[in-house]
């Protein structure tokens, strides 16, 4: 009797620590980053170093971008790209207003001009609509460990775009470090086998490349908006949820998540789009120097991919190591040695905001 329980005991946690289920997976990193998340408010209200608490904002920041990769595809088993940007855009929003209630933000709302207005519409179609529309559908086609090394392309496809659009000038060591970037992006797209010059889902690696494409550009478009931060993201996710939600109406696509499908969803809302924008700002704002903290960002990839290869089950690929390696490399190689208004350039903007 004792054993035929134990052994029902075992096939049930077996069959729902099963890479086809997310709900295990999201639900023990939840609980992860919310003990984590309780230490870090505790930290606040004890004698602890201004620049510690920026680190440990930080660090959450980058553990929380780090799970992209994994909080995604799992999301995706259970509803479909649409109805993942539906609710978890839904779900971000909800996240925004709560903080902006607590910071007391909300008579900022109130003094914006009619062109502020009509900016935060472009961006909030830019991002989040358009973005995690190709994003998501990236992610639904390849490996995780393939959108996620394409997707920290973005940085490089920024300096190339701010040369026509911001009249940028490149020195010969951007060149080079653009060069390098794009070939760890041809190294995973091909999957290693860059002679053959066959890639292993042309049209996953356009969306993953293209969605490098809206990002930049939505990000340069910000960069010349001066508003507060907090008044931004709430601003472009309303108008973005906007936008997907007349996609959805006159689609009629949206459905509603399965208790599986609920947790992916709100997962995604919370971590990946939500709480997480308001962490990395406040580690901005406690550092003493944002160089201190922003160097954490590029243990964020590699993380990612090691989360994937545990949560999904995936088998890391050499060509993945190596592209993102060089993907990485070309960036550094950017801010290091790079013509110096693209390098003050690239380096503003990825304090501000960094990989996702």
């Amino acid at each position: 009797m004792y054993k035929d329980n134990k052994n029902k005991i075992i096939f049930f946690l077996l069959k729902y620590w099963t890479k086809e289920n997310c709900v295990v997976v999201l639900a023990c990193q939840s609980f992860v980053f919310f003990a984590i998340f309780s230490i870090i408010i505790i930290s606040i209200a004890i004698r602890m170093k201004q620049q510690t608490k920026a680190y440990l904002f930080a660090s959450f920041a980058v553990l929380c971008w780090s799970t992209v990769g994994s909080a995604f595809k799992l999301a995706l088993r259970e509803v479909d790209f649409v109805n993942l940007l539906f609710w978890s855009v839904l779900v971000s929003l909800l996240v925004f207003i709560v903080f902006i209630t607590a910071q007391r933000k909300w008579s900022l709302l109130w003094k914006q001009k009619p062109k502020d207005v009509l900016m935060s519409a472009l961006l909030g179609f830019l991002n989040p609509f358009f973005y995690y529309f190709i994003l998501f559908q990236a992610y639904d086609v390849l490996l995780a460990q393939e959108a996620l090394t394409l997707n920290y392309l973005w940085p490089v496809v920024l300096v190339l775009l701010s040369i026509p659009l911001l009249k940028q000038k490149i020195g010969i060591w951007s060149f080079v470090a653009i060069l390098i970037s794009f070939a760890g992006s041809f190294v995973i797209a091909t999957g290693g086998n860059i002679l053959g010059f066959q890639f292993t889902n042309p049209y996953g690696v356009a969306l993953a490349v293209g969605s490098t494409v809206i990002w930049a550009v939505f990000w340069l478009l910000n960069v010349k908006d001066k508003r507060n931060e907090s008044v931004k993201l709430l601003m472009n996710f309303f108008f973005g949820f906007l936008h997907i939600l007349i996609y959805c109406l006159s689609t009629k696509s949206i459905v509603f998540p399965k208790f599986y499908g609920i947790i992916g969803v709100t997962y995604v809302g919370v971590f990946e789009m939500g709480i997480t924008f308001f962490l990395w700002m406040k580690a901005l704002s406690l550092s003493k120097t944002t160089a201190k903290i922003s160097n954490l960002i590029y243990f964020a990839p590699f993380l990612s991919l090691i989360i994937v290869s545990i949560t999904i089950g995936e088998q890391i690929k050499t060509a993945t190591i190596i592209g993102l390696v060089l993907i990485i490399g070309g960036i550094l190689l950017q801010g290091l040695g790079g013509f110096h208004e693209i390098r003050i350039f690239l380096k503003r903007i990825m304090q501000r905001f960094p990989f996702h």
